[in-house]
């Protein structure tokens, strides 16, 4: 295989990678965002720790494969990434670390001040991370300020709003994608709370996704590319389609359907801003000169290959391994059999 040929695999495993762990960690991100409002006392959020608990760790990990595979399969990117959106990659980092502390050491000792502290610490972090990597996409299908001396931005100007837009649209699919999580896991009351969140939640993040769409066709250059292949226009109807059919199954209150056309809604959403980027992984709004391509932005031929057998043999160990854990852990959490994280 060529170099380019190499480079643009890298880019579909880079996306790849993005979507599976938006898919799986948007539940976690939702249950944390719902946390406070679900669970009533100690017992609820015992439960709601237990249904996130096993599982939050083993979908970071898709993060961590994410951020490296920046770094391993397009050097430049990461650089850029790192220097150009300093502020807000420290900020998503703050908000990882108090999102895993709080959920970690809620119940580790029993004074109210200590657990209310870390249960909202967990609620906000969670918010945070649907934010801002709801804002970072939306920039990049929008397009950053990089020009001649490199970003010519600033935090807030990714604050625009198309970029909030975007944190707008992740927030709701990814609570929505929680509470279903919360009622396929859980029973009792707390399963009953997250109904009545996922129905309006639905609503709201099926109209987001509409306004997004229409917003990303008149705003930003990024459905070019699928005006030139018509027949990649089945991907964002794909998603439009799974958000209806997930809000009809959640008003039918068919959860199991409704949750997995949730993930299909994230992926092919996901998969639409990938497919509209390529080539340009750092596209300029200024102009398309100072965007940075795959081809530019990729590691020796040599470090692809070697990066890409190290993918094929660890990714399905990685997959095995989730999907053994969630048939380990496959009953439904009760308030009698919760203990929470002691």
């Amino acid at each position: 295989m060529s170099h380019e040929t190499v480079a643009i695999i890298w880019f579909g495993l880079w996306g790849l990678i993005w979507t599976i762990y938006f898919v799986l960690d948007g539940y976690t991100l939702g249950t944390g965002m719902l946390f406070p409002f679900l669970a009533r006392n100690r017992q609820e959020r015992n439960q709601l720790q237990e249904a996130v608990g096993p599982f939050w760790g083993g979908n970071e990990v898709w993060l961590i494969t994410a951020g490296g595979a920046t770094f391993a399969a397009f050097p430049a990117v990461y650089a850029d990434l790192f220097s150009f959106l300093y502020t807000p990659m420290m900020l998503i980092l703050f908000a990882l670390f108090f999102r895993a502390a709080g959920l970690e050491f809620m119940h580790k000792d029993d004074a109210p001040l200590w657990q209310k502290g870390w249960k909202w610490a967990f609620t906000i972090s969670s918010f945070a991370l649907a934010l801002l990597f709801g804002v970072a996409f939306a920039n990049l299908f929008y397009g950053l300020k990089i020009g001649p001396s490199g970003y010519e931005g600033t935090l807030f100007t990714l604050l625009h709003p198309y970029g909030l837009l975007g944190g707008l649209l992740f927030i709701s699919l990814f609570a929505v994608s929680g509470a279903l999580w919360v009622m396929l896991k859980t029973v009792g009351d707390v399963a009953e709370r997250a109904y009545k969140v996922a129905r309006p939640a639905s609503v709201v993040a099926t109209v987001v996704l509409s306004l997004f769409f229409v917003a990303t066709s008149n705003r930003t250059p990024l459905f070019n590319n699928f005006t030139k292949a018509p027949i990649l226009w089945i991907v964002p109807a794909l998603a439009f389609v799974c958000a209806l059919l997930m809000l009809l199954f959640v008003w039918q209150k068919r959860i199991g359907l409704a949750f997995t056309n949730i993930c299909l809604t994230i992926f092919t959403l996901m998969a639409t801003g990938f497919i509209g980027m390529f080539p340009n992984m750092l596209p300029s709004r200024i102009d398309n000169e100072y965007s940075t391509t795959l081809f530019e932005a990729a590691g020796s031929e040599l470090n692809l290959k070697i990066m890409l057998g190290v993918a094929i043999v660890m990714v399905p160990i990685v997959v095995g391994y989730q999907l053994w854990s969630y048939k380990l852990f496959k009953e439904k959490i009760t308030k009698e059999t919760a203990k929470g994280y002691q």
